[in-house]
């Protein structure tokens, strides 16, 4: 059962990532979900990409159980290696991840990353895998990809408030499928990329006051402009 915001509860409330960027993106939409308990329809579920995701955890953890780096980091001039942590687990977990307690909201955010190396430093390296299927060149310039950016942002920042000294620059191992072979035969081949990005963290802290501040209103904001959801039930409210 989902847990509502309630203004008057004491208790701390957890807040996933997920939720967060909700609310960048629809505040209306974020306060009918939290507040209400009216959910937008989910997404589809996107199994392939859960696969690659699974095989490439399996993949670096072989080379986190030897302490040494993967091939791809050698590729690309990566001086890290996969970090072991006893919590590393719990961080991948979607419903767990890693948490900070906000002491001005009494939020509970919460995200689960992918993976996270080490460099020689001592400096974290948030890493998220990303799978997808084109005939473009890869890059993060794609407007869209700015959810991708701030996803990244969020975990770096979560990691930094559990007092974990972290590197701004992270990393997308994305992972094409080829198109371009010449028949199928049961096998999916991938063009592997690494990415990195320089992330920055300033604009977390007053996004989650924001948040707060929504929730905590007694009127849900208006309808957002870009929001296919308002945009939907506003037509149908019109004609029925």
């Amino acid at each position: 059962m989902k847990k509502l915001y309630d203004p008057d509860s004491e208790k701390p409330y957890r807040l996933s990532r997920t939720r967060l960027e909700n609310f960048i993106n629809c505040p209306r939409c974020f306060y009918l979900d939290r507040r209400l308990g009216i959910e937008a329809p989910p997404g589809f579920p996107f199994q392939l990409n859960s696969a690659v995701d699974h095989l490439l955890k399996k993949e670096f953890d072989e080379y986190r159980k030897k302490g040494m780096p993967h091939p791809l980091m050698e590729e690309y001039g990566i001086q890290a290696v996969p970090w072991h942590h006893e919590e590393l687990d719990r961080w991948r977990n979607s419903f767990k991840g890693i948490e900070y307690h906000d002491p001005k909201t009494n939020f509970v955010l919460f995200g689960a990353v992918d993976d996270v190396w080490i460099n020689p430093k001592g400096e974290l390296i948030i890493v998220d895998y990303k799978a997808t299927s084109t005939m473009k060149e890869i890059t993060l310039g794609d407007a869209w990809k700015s959810a991708y950016k701030r996803q990244m942002e969020i975990y770096q920042w979560l990691f930094k408030k559990n007092g974990f000294k972290v590197s701004d620059v992270g990393y997308f191992v994305y992972c094409n499928g080829l198109r371009s072979e010449k028949n199928f035969s049961g096998k999916l081949k991938f063009e592997i990329i690494v990415l990195p990005y320089q992330g920055k963290t300033s604009w977390i802290d007053r996004v989650v006051q924001e948040a707060y501040e929504c929730l905590n209103a007694s009127l849900m904001p208006r309808a957002s402009g870009r929001c296919e959801y308002c945009a939907y039930r506003e037509a149908a409210s019109l004609v029925e």
